[in-house]
C-alpha cells in the first residue's frame, strides 16, 4: 500500500513539474485563442460584418487569412514550447547555417505552394465559387489556402485537394457556350435570321441561361450555312444548358418546316 502511494505521489509530482504544466497551459491557451479568432471570423463572414471581404474575391481573402492565422498559431506555439522545455530558440535560429539550407531544400515544394497561393489572389486568377477545370475534373472552388486549393467535382460531389504549385494545370471555365445553327443553302438569309432570332428568344427562357445573342454567319459548310449563337450561363450547368439550347434549335426549325441539313451521296447508275 505504501509503495502504491509513493507511485501515485511521484506521478502527481511529475504532472506538477513546471515544464509540463507550462506546456499544457500554453497549448490550452493557444487552442482557445485560435477557436475564438475562428469563431469571430466565421460569425462575421455569415453576417457580412466585414464589408472589405464581400464578393468572391473578398471571401477568398478571408479564407486565406484564416489559413494564415492557423499556421501562425502553430508556429508560435511550437517556438514557445521549445523555449519552455529548455531549447534556446534564439540560438537555434541564429545558428541554422547548413541545416537551414538543407531544411530549405526539404520544404521548397511547400514554399512553392505558398508563393503560388499568393499569386492566385494577387493576379485574381480565380476566386472561391468559380468553376475551374483540373485535368479531367470540373469543379467549384471551395477553399484557396496557403498550400492547396480545394475543389468540389460537379459530377460526383467529391472534394479534391490540389497543390498550389500545380496552378498552371488549372483552367478557369468560361460561362459562354457557342452553338452553330445549321440552315440549308436554299433558305433565304432573311428568313433564316428571322428563325434564328426566335431561337435566341426561346433559349433565353431556358433554365440557368443568363443571356443569348446572335453573332452572325460563322461558316459556309458543305451542306449548310452555320449561324453562330453565344449563350451565357452558370458554368456548373453548361452541359444541360447546351442540351436545352440544341433542343430549342430543333423545335423552332421543326415549327418552321426547316429540315436539318446533312451530307448526302448521290449514286448514278448507267
Amino acid at each position: 500500500m505504501i509503495l502504491k502511494m509513493e507511485k501515485i505521489t511521484a506521478f502527481f509530482k511529475s504532472i506538477l513539474n513546471t515544464q509540463i504544466l507550462n506546456s499544457i497551459v500554453v497549448i490550452t491557451v493557444s487552442v482557445l485563442l485560435y477557436k475564438i479568432v475562428s469563431y469571430i471570423l466565421g460569425k462575421g463572414e455569415k453576417k457580412n460584418n466585414f464589408r472589405v471581404f464581400t464578393g468572391k474575391r473578398g471571401k477568398t481573402y478571408l479564407k486565406l487569412i484564416r489559413s494564415l492565422i492557423r499556421y501562425i498559431f502553430i508556429l508560435v506555439t511550437t517556438l514557445v514550447l521549445l523555449q519552455i522545455n529548455g531549447i534556446d530558440v534564439s540560438s537555434a535560429l541564429a545558428g541554422v547555417g547548413i541545416l537551414g539550407a538543407i531544411f530549405g531544400l526539404a520544404i521548397q515544394d511547400w514554399l512553392k505552394d505558398i508563393i503560388r497561393g499568393s499569386s492566385i489572389l494577387s493576379d485574381n486568377y480565380f476566386s472561391v465559387g468559380d468553376i475551374v477545370k483540373y485535368k479531367d475534373i470540373e469543379g467549384r472552388v471551395l477553399v484557396i489556402g496557403l498550400k492547396s486549393t480545394k475543389i468540389q467535382e460537379l459530377k460526383t460531389g467529391y472534394i479534391k485537394s490540389i497543390a498550389n504549385r500545380n496552378i498552371e494545370e488549372i483552367d478557369l471555365v468560361s460561362n459562354l457556350i457557342y452553338i452553330n445553327v445549321p440552315m440549308p443553302y436554299e433558305l433565304d438569309i432573311k428568313r433564316a435570321e428571322k428563325v434564328v432570332g426566335k431561337i435566341v428568344s426561346n433559349i433565353k427562357r431556358n433554365n440557368n441561361v443568363t443571356d443569348c445573342r446572335y453573332l452572325g454567319v460563322n461558316d459556309l459548310a458543305e451542306s449548310s450555312v452555320k449561324y453562330c449563337l453565344e449563350v451565357a450561363c452558370d458554368q456548373q450547368y453548361k452541359l444541360q444548358v447546351r442540351r436545352d439550347a440544341l433542343r430549342s434549335v430543333l423545335l423552332e426549325m421543326e415549327k418552321n418546316s426547316i429540315k436539318v441539313p446533312y451530307n448526302q451521296i448521290d449514286v448514278h447508275q448507267k
